[in-house]
């Protein structure tokens, strides 16, 4: 077939009714998925396989496609509304978008944000149009060595330019590497760690993703507005600060940032193994790096909306490439959608591009489809959602921190999920109390497993010689760049030695933080002395690098003498006459009954309990409505537990009247 006549064939079936209508159905169910925390596109493809069997290939794959595409676009609302990342794709969301949601702005973002996805949707789609006959040698020549140095490259990046000290943000990554290293060693099986387990058999897999997110950026946040107690916004007003229309403006005076975040999104999303938890981060940290007013990210600039979400949407075009041409999931919604290929009969790979071309036409231009279409429900509905903000968040939290720990559940469903979340949870709170960079630690806890492998494939089968690569050069000489240019540009931290709000005389607190990294570290490296050599040696490798960064930063916490860049402390922020005065060991312990009540009574029972008392007593509500509030959820568990096929953790009581139950039955 030609190309003339695959892109006729093409169009003819994409603006088929019964296409339309699948693409919609896909786009509608990957809005909801989206919006769900913890969940994104591998859960929404999971549960519409099952209905794709048999179905017309055209059909599946519109709906799949529609699914897929837009997962990344209503992910936005939980990120900019509630400063919950929808997926691990809107990590970097959250910086600037949340912050802008408490300053009134939040139609400004969701406008900023819903534009750049269609524009990156869109523009993915061309660049994939063009790719599937121009990448195939790009591809081919990104051996083991061009991956490794491309993950230093974002490390770098992330690493230099989060937070106010280069230090914290280069640890920050390694301390990802940390956690990523508990379980099993990827070359031999081996735990690491395995004291830890405690024949649980939790540890047998490494920490999933959705718990170390959710553990950095959500319950740090939640807990910082429930000291404020504020509502997210002061107004319900969508036209505050410019509304819709301003963030039109914004996307079209930002279109060149736009663009090059478009680039990154389909690079990245082309490369297997990286996708869309790596994307955000690196179009963020681009964002930072190129433009000026930088001490302005991460305090609710707009900039910091339009990069990631450009690329994130962008990524998906750029995803499909490794997808069709060789059968590769660039992520892991990638490798469910190979599955749905084989599903309805079609081989992902080269044969698809020279014998279904016109097929390849209609998956590429459903993704651009698919990002119109999404954009477009996404900017009807979003008045109403909108007003969420306006809530005052005492009412809104303990339904977050259910959603939270339910979406944590759903990565293992292992109680040790809920424990794990509670540890990483109350690292990222002492994070952002003391100033540590967050997405640093996710960026290296993303690419841990990547660069474990990278540095053994690329020593094995390259040695030193790799330096020789052109791609290695080029990438070397953009380190080198990014470095040269975050010393050179990056904005000195302001001395707040004199009193003021962020001034910390008081050493200790974050003293204490420090040594229990730095025991933390010292466990780590101990416990890998008795292991086998390929399980050692990157923990090994891991701690001694520690060791090269926490010595100068420990000398500069102990010598320091600028407070507001080594010991900055949130604990006292003035937060205002509302504020509440209590401190965040009061709000983890909340937490921790929370997973008290669900360890006895089981995770239904024990939510809605936790619901009822922490709206009576928090929200002053009355008990009927406090009884109403903690119903609703445990309906809305109960429906997602029917349609998705859950099982939630069961507490000990349960365990112990079905004990009960079963003997009597017996007798």
């Amino acid at each position: 077939m030609s190309i003339e006549e695959a892109v006729v064939a093409a169009l003819a079936q994409l603006f088929t009714f019964w296409h339309i209508v699948a693409l919609a159905g896909g786009v509608a169910l990957g809005l909801v998925v989206g919006i769900l925390p913890g969940l994104g596109g591998v859960a929404g493809l999971s549960l519409i396989l099952p209905f794709l069997f048999g179905a017309e290939p055209s059909i599946a794959l519109a709906m799949m496609i529609g699914l897929q595409s837009v997962t990344a676009t209503s992910d936005t609302f939980p990120s900019v509304l509630m400063g919950i990342p929808g997926t691990s794709s809107s990590q970097a969301t959250v910086m600037d978008g949340f912050p802008m949601s408490k300053k009134g702005e939040a139609a400004r973002a969701l406008s900023a944000a819903f534009v750049s996805s269609m524009y990156g949707g869109i523009f993915g789609a061309l660049v994939l149009s063009v790719a599937v006959f121009y990448a195939i040698p790009l591809i081919l020549a990104m051996g083991f060595s061009e991956q490794l140095m491309l993950i230093v490259l974002a490390l770098t990046m992330i690493g230099m330019l989060t937070g106010d000290n280069a230090w914290k943000g280069l640890f920050a990554c390694v301390m990802g590497f940390l956690i990523k290293i508990i379980g099993p060693a990827p070359m031999t099986a081996e735990l690491r760690l395995d004291f830890l387990d405690l024949d649980t058999g939790y540890f047998l897999d490494n920490t999933k993703l959705v718990i170390v997110g959710l553990g950095m950026f959500a319950m740090p946040e939640i807990i910082e507005l429930l000291r404020r107690q504020f509502t997210i916004s002061d107004t319900g007003d969508l036209r505050a600060q410019g509304g819709w229309m301003q963030g039109v403006k914004d996307w079209a005076a930002n279109w060149w940032l736009s663009t090059r975040c478009c680039v990154i999104g389909c690079i990245v999303g082309a490369m297997p193994g990286l996708g869309g938890s790596v994307v955000d981060w690196i179009a963020y940290g681009h964002a930072i790096q190129t433009t000026d007013r930088k001490d302005e990210y991460g305090t609710g600039d707009v900039r910091g909306v339009i990069a990631p979400e450009s690329a994130n949407n962008a990524k998906e075009g750029g995803a499909l490439v490794p997808t069709l041409l060789f059968g590769i999931p660039g992520s892991g919604s990638m490798a469910i959608l190979i599955g749905g290929f084989v599903l309805v009969g079609i081989e992902p790979g080269v044969e698809m591009v020279t014998e279904q071309l016109d097929l390849v036409y209609v998956m590429i231009w459903s993704v651009a489809l698919a990002n119109v279409i999404g954009a477009g429900f996404c900017v009807f509905f979003a008045n109403q959602i909108a007003l969420l903000t306006t809530i005052r968040y005492s009412l809104i939290a303990p339904f977050m921190m259910g959603l939270i720990f339910f979406a944590a559940f759903q990565a293992t469903r292992h109680w040790g999920d809920l424990l794990m979340l509670m540890v990483v949870g109350t690292l990222g709170v002492y994070m952002k109390r003391f100033g540590w960079p967050r997405p640093a630690l996710l960026i290296g806890f993303v690419l841990s497993k990547q660069v474990e492998q990278g540095v053994y494939e690329t020593y094995t089968v390259y040695g030193l010689s790799f330096f020789d690569r052109p791609i290695v050069i080029v990438l070397l000489i953009l380190i080198i760049l990014s470095v040269i240019a975050c010393i050179r540009f990056k904005p000195r931290p302001a001395n707040l030695s004199e009193e003021g709000p962020h001034t910390h005389k008081n050493k200790r607190p974050q003293l204490i933080f420090f040594a229990v990294i730095v025991a933390y570290v010292v466990m780590m490296f101990i416990n890998s002395t008795y292991k086998e050599d390929l399980t050692r040696f990157f923990p090994q490798f891991v701690t001694g690098l520690s060791v090269l960064l926490l010595a100068p930063l420990g000398i500069q916490m102990i010598l320091g003498k600028t407070p507001g860049t080594h010991f900055y402390d949130s604990e006292l922020e003035d937060f205002g006459d509302h504020a509440e005065k209590r401190t965040n060991e009061y709000h983890l312990c909340w937490l921790l009954g929370m997973l008290g009540l669900c360890a006895l009574f089981g995770f239904e029972i024990g939510v809605a309990i936790y619901i009822y008392i922490f709206v009576r007593l928090k929200a002053d509500r009355t008990h009927l409505g406090s009884f109403i509030c903690a119903a609703s959820f445990t309906v809305f568990l109960g429906l997602l537990a029917y349609f998705l096929t859950l099982e939630y953790p069961k507490g000990l009581l349960q365990d112990f009247v079905n004990i009960g139950l079963d003997r009597l039955w017996r007798g």
